[in-house]
């Protein structure tokens, strides 16, 4: 089936007021970007947060650092590959490197529910504990909340982390020209459907597991073999639609992806099938999109594989001068249709 590129092109973000919070704000999607862009940005507008990038780079008499900031609140807190404590960890420490700064510190908040078990807490902190010990970070400040039973859903993170940014390195959207290459560091949909199985009780021959993990090696070796990479992010909440429209958006830059390339996993497929979404809008925990000249391509490619956690890395896409701002997705059948950012909330509570 082939779309009309030019309605994407034409298409206006619907502007819808809303007089409270509804879910979708949450979601990665327009409605997120539009509370960001009413509320937030309204009132914190700088230079710095005005990049809209997974982390802040601001300079400092020591050098440039990256700091960033998220938080979560996974339903369930336990899932299958992982829990709510190394999502937060492996999140922030990956927001931190997609800036291309080596992560170094982190802090910790907890608001936790009354009546969540004390082996539930243990393990999800035992588990944050290992995971800053892989990614060679500390956790060195941190506060604990507890809120009356039925006031939270068991237990709620926040994580922040700053790391130092080499010299020579700059992740920016301007960097980002006509005939780069988009690289993906593995499967796509893997965390959002391991949550989601769970939920609905699905089984499978073989586990639907997320892929939180941290990516900070991963960039080390990217950036062994190649100093000169545009652009980095990591596709978490509206996965690679979601990102690839962010990231075309910024850099006023037409992408267009291939379907036949985009890796993802059988039994992933399958649930998306049942459960009616698009692989393209579920959440990553433990995915980079990388962007890079195409020379540099096949030597970025080759490292990223022979990473563990880049075994299954694939060039998904181009960037072109065609449709500005808009991802187009060349079919398997050789169509080709726009690729929109998602509107609603397709997958609440994910990370």
């Amino acid at each position: 089936m082939t779309n009309d590129i030019s309605q994407g092109l034409n298409c206006p973000v619907p502007m819808n007021d809303y007089p409270t919070i509804v879910l979708a704000h949450g979601g990665g999607g327009k409605l997120t970007h539009q509370l960001i862009e009413r509320v937030f940005k309204k009132h914190f507008s700088n230079p710095d947060l005005d990049l809209m990038h997974d982390g802040a780079m601001v300079s400092v008499d020591a050098g440039r650092i990256a700091m960033s900031t998220d938080s979560y609140v996974v339903s369930p807190i336990i899932f299958p590959g992982g829990n709510i404590g190394e999502l937060a960890v492996n999140g922030t420490v990956n927001d931190i490197a997609m800036c291309g700064a080596r992560p170094k510190y982190l802090s910790a908040s907890f608001i936790i529910e009354e009546g969540l078990s004390m082996a539930e807490l243990e393990t999800i902190v035992a588990s944050m504990a290992l995971s800053a010990k892989k990614a060679g970070v500390s956790i060195v400040t941190g506060d604990t909340k507890v809120v009356p039973r039925g006031k939270a859903d068991k237990v709620f993170i926040t994580t922040s982390g700053v790391g130092m940014i080499p010299e020579g390195r700059l992740i920016h959207p301007s960097r980002i020209k006509a005939g780069d290459t988009i690289i993906i560091s593995g499967t796509i949909g893997d965390h959002g459907m391991a949550v989601m199985s769970v939920r609905e009780g699905l089984e499978f021959e073989s586990e639907i597991r997320s892929d939180t993990c941290a990516l900070n090696g991963l960039v080390e070796e990217m950036y062994r073999v190649s100093p000169d990479i545009h652009f980095l992010r990591d596709p978490t909440r509206g996965g690679v639609a979601s990102t690839m429209n962010e990231i075309a958006a910024s850099a006023h830059k037409g992408i267009r992806l291939f379907e036949k390339s985009i890796p993802a996993n059988e039994n992933v497929r399958s649930a998306c099938e049942i459960l009616g979404f698009d692989p393209l809008y579920v959440a990553n925990e433990g995915k980079l999109i990388a962007i890079v000249s195409s020379s540099d391509a096949a030597k970025v490619l080759s490292a990223m594989k022979k990473h563990p956690a880049g075994t299954e890395s694939a060039i998904i896409g181009v960037v072109t001068d065609d449709h500005p701002s808009v991802v187009v997705l060349q079919t398997a059948i050789g169509g080709e249709r726009v690729v929109d950012m998602i509107s609603g909330e397709q997958l609440p509570r994910i990370c």
